[in-house]
């Protein structure tokens, strides 16, 4: 949605951004967004683990942040 396409009344100083409304840390954004992508793909962690190859002790540390998202965490 583009900025312009919101209702001139819901302009007001109430507006914050997704992150301060956030129920999670910034730093697990990541694997908040990993767990949500499963969820919509109705994938469980071990599914995606066979996908990937990824271990599923290491996606759900990842969605949990315990573990960092990307390549390195292979």
């Amino acid at each position: 949605m583009r900025t312009d396409d919101i209702a001139p009344s819901l302009w007001n100083d109430d507006l914050v951004r997704w992150e301060e409304r956030s129920v999670c840390p910034r730093e697990n954004a990541p694997g908040v967004f990993l767990a949500d992508a499963r969820y919509r793909e109705d994938l469980s962690q071990r599914a995606l683990a066979e996908m990937t190859g990824i271990p599923r002790r290491h996606i759900s540390g990842m969605e949990n942040g315990k573990r960092p998202v990307g390549e390195r965490n292979i």
